[in-house]
């Protein structure tokens, strides 16, 4: 499938289902995992008399603590050690960035990362105050879950090879997953009762939205793509439209299209696929390449169409109509939906009332107050 030529944005929906999965995955992705255990203290000096208290050395910038919540510390070191791996992976085009525009995205991701620990901080006391356990294999059928979910679906074990070949570790999103299952357990209470959505909510919804259900025309078309060279700009491009229009002649006479895609086509992406370009709306490629496919009948082949890009031989090979998902296809998104939509809000409400209730004193604040 083509990428970087001619579509003018590459923007692909999917349907996705909202479902308890999806609310288990919301709730473990909004708290981080690295970092989540506690520290253990450090051994007594047995040198020191019980008596004494050693000085403490002068704590540095990593060292001072962020925020402390009921009475827990959060080190601005914890916060550095999350979002630092972030920073490493765009530390090349933050480069080419104005210095205070960096600084400015390193503050707001310590802002983030500090009030998703906060959250954690509460969050985890509220989960020992209920003495929720989380034994090893509802973990472990989670991310059979999981994997099975991802497209394509994947085995533990294949989830556990794609972590580490990211640098991920697997044992952090066990973590993870522990943690998130154990937020979700907590919230049954909260949500008992609370979430009930009717047929007559959904059909509401699908008539206040029904927008969002309509699949716009699309065509199916391949291409063959003849890029101008750069090293000479002069001939360059009445070359690359001789080429094309050469192409052009030898599938009037027979020629396969696909296979010429193969062998001459510049869009390295879709010439593996015989330059398959899968489906399309309209607006999503450049303007004449757009106006010509759509123009086309099935199996009908174009003249060399002009892009920016260079020049283009055009084939649709298939069409879809504009038309409407009937709310019957979509019901049960829709009531997945709006219970997901539910549940969220209620944890959103739970996490507030705990902030309200809770002491959090930023230390390094000036004149800060418990909130």
């Amino acid at each position: 499938m083509m990428r970087g030529f001619v579509r003018s944005n590459g923007t692909e929906s999917k349907s996705i289902r909202h479902n308890c999965l999806v609310l288990l995955l919301f709730l473990a992705a909004l708290l981080p995992c690295a970092g989540c255990r506690e520290r253990s203290p450090a051994p007594a000096d047995t040198n020191t008399p019980q008596s004494e208290s050693p000085a403490p050395a002068a704590p540095s910038a990593s060292d001072s603590v962020a925020v402390t919540v009921n009475g827990v510390e959060i080190a601005e070191r914890e916060i550095e050690t999350l979002i630092q791996p972030e920073l490493d992976r765009i530390a090349e085009k933050a480069k080419q960035l104005p210095p205070q525009l960096v600084e400015q995205y390193r503050k707001r991701r310590e802002q983030e990362t500090l009030e998703k620990l906060i959250v954690q901080r509460l969050l985890d006391a509220k989960v020992k105050e209920a003495n929720i356990k989380i034994s090893e294999e509802r973990v472990m059928q989670q991310i059979r879950e999981i994997a099975a979910a991802l497209d394509p679906p994947m085995s533990v074990e294949d989830l556990k090879e794609r972590l580490e070949s990211h640098g991920q570790d697997f044992e952090k999103m066990k973590e993870q997953v522990r943690r998130g299952l154990a937020y979700e357990e907590l919230m049954q209470p909260q949500w008992a009762g609370k979430i009930n959505v009717t047929d007559q909510d959904a059909k509401a919804y699908y008539a206040e939205n029904k927008e969002n259900y309509q699949t716009p025309e699309q065509v199916r078309a391949s291409h063959i793509l003849i890029k101008p060279d750069t090293d000479d700009p002069n001939q360059a491009r009445a070359r690359a439209k001789a080429e094309a229009q050469e192409l052009l002649k030898q599938i009037g006479a027979g020629a396969d299209f696909a296979e010429l895609a193969k062998a001459h086509s510049d869009d390295s992406l879709s010439a593996s696929n015989g330059g398959d370009l899968e489906f399309f709306v309209r607006g999503e490629m450049e303007a004449p390449f757009d106006k010509v496919a759509f123009a086309l009948e099935v199996g009908q082949v174009s003249d060399v169409v002009e892009t920016s890009y260079g020049y283009h031989i055009i084939k649709v090979t298939d069409h879809k109509d504009a038309s409407v998902v009937p709310f019957e296809e979509v019901k049960d998104d829709i009531i997945d939906q709006l219970k997901q939509e539910k549940r969220a809000e209620l944890v959103r409400n739970y996490i507030e009332s705990l902030k309200k209730q809770a002491d959090i004193v930023y230390p390094r604040k000036e004149g800060a107050e418990a909130r």
